[in-house]
């Protein structure tokens, strides 16, 4: 088994893409953090607009945590709102 990377983590991350936009949110640089520590993943992102629809964050984060889990080696993957209205409410929900 090989050891996971950033570079793995951001090629999953391409194929998350943002709904209202049409565009991978790493095109759109919405990743601002990645941290591996023993299979454990922790991604900090923020979001075109600070009153992004609920439902859209639910939907970027769901697509998130699908697409990183799939990489051979991960055990859990935590997400990190930055930069929204509602930030601690959402940071809870993507995470439960």
């Amino acid at each position: 088994m090989t050891e996971l990377n950033k570079d793995q983590i951001m090629k999953a991350l391409e194929n998350v893409i943002d709904p209202e936009i049409g565009l991978p949110i790493t095109a759109m640089e919405l990743i601002d953090t990645v941290e591996i520590s023993d299979g454990n993943i922790s991604i900090s992102f923020h979001l075109t607009s600070t009153f992004c629809p609920p439902m859209f964050v639910k939907k970027m984060a769901a697509d998130i945590k699908t697409n990183v889990r799939k990489l051979e080696g991960v055990k859990d993957v935590q997400l990190v709102l930055t930069s929204h209205q509602m930030v601690e409410q959402l940071n809870k929900e993507i995470n439960e």
